[in-house]
């Protein structure tokens, strides 16, 4: 919303707005186009329009979205469900993030997955059996490997951690 105001607020006709696309009805001069990078960027929000950077953010979207917003993970095998959403091959969508990050994508995605993990151990509303089938694991011992190898602890250590940061509202 903020971004279609200033657009409008500057005359900038939207030709179709999505989240985190915008396609103007004309190309825009240089000084809208810095005028509009400065503004979005005093509101934290940045400008890309390189297409490499955009693709970059796109993968990067969906791994999030795929994670932490689906509820269901895909039952397809990743690179090919990222290949058809982006309709690109996955080998140049695999050389590009790990070029442009310093990161795989599977590493990024396996980051991600434990953040996630991390968040539902949590929540203490699943076991970690049920976690691991949440997220695809394809057993609890692959989830708490990788779980030990990027936070250094057991995911039975992290839930014990969690409960004595806890204080109960009773004894505050």
């Amino acid at each position: 919303m903020f971004v279609e105001a200033e657009l409008k607020k500057r005359g900038l006709e939207i030709e179709s707005l999505e989240l985190g696309e915008v396609h103007l009805k004309r190309t825009i001069t240089d000084s809208e186009l810095q005028e509009l990078t400065r503004v979005l960027h005093e509101s934290g929000l940045e400008l890309m329009q390189d297409d490499k950077a955009i693709l970059i953010s796109q993968i990067k979207t969906i791994i999030i979205e795929m994670i932490h917003q689906d509820e269901e993970l895909t039952k397809l095998k990743f690179s090919v469900f990222l290949s058809e959403k982006l309709h690109r091959e996955y080998p140049y969508l695999s050389d590009l993030f790990s070029k442009t990050t310093g990161m795989t994508i599977e590493h990024f995605v396996i980051l991600h997955k434990i953040e996630r993990a991390k968040e539902l151990l949590i929540y203490n509303e699943l076991t970690l059996t049920e976690i691991a089938f949440h997220l695809h694991y394809s057993s609890v011992s692959h989830l708490s490997n990788q779980f030990k190898k990027v936070t250094g602890l057991t995911p039975s250590f992290f839930k014990k951690m969690q409960r004595r940061r806890r204080i109960n509202l009773d004894d505050i």
